[in-house]
């Protein structure tokens, strides 16, 4: 499964009904650049809600505890898969996934979860 090619575009699908359902904001947070961020951004021209953030140093993601180490691939720091759904600053839905897996961070879930 591909981040790129399910995971993203499952929110910016779902980006309306999320809006509609009281979501102000709808934010992709990865361990990168700026510069990858943007690009990768554009990437997505139907995109009109989901904005691309970069934690190019991990700063977001240790502090959550999310991080997930690849040195041994020649990736360093990367981030696990996770959707949050955040309400006033406090962490309401953490759906954290395991691995590589993709069942419980989709948009379909959080959508769920209003």
């Amino acid at each position: 499964m591909s981040v790129s090619n399910q995971h993203v575009p499952g929110f910016i699908q779902s980006s309306e009904e999320l809006k509609s359902k009281g979501v102000d904001e709808i934010l992709l947070i990865s361990v990168n650049d700026p510069f990858v961020m943007k690009a990768w951004g554009k990437t997505y021209p139907d995109n009109k809600h989901v904005k691309f953030l970069a934690d190019g140093s991990a700063t977001y993601t240790h502090a959550l505890g999310l991080e997930l180490d690849l040195s041994a691939k020649g990736l360093g720091t990367r981030s696990r898969r996770f959707a949050l759904l955040v309400d006033d600053l406090k962490v309401k839905i953490a759906n954290i996934e395991s691995g590589g897996e993709f069942t419980v961070s989709s948009a379909e879930e959080i959508i769920k979860a209003l």
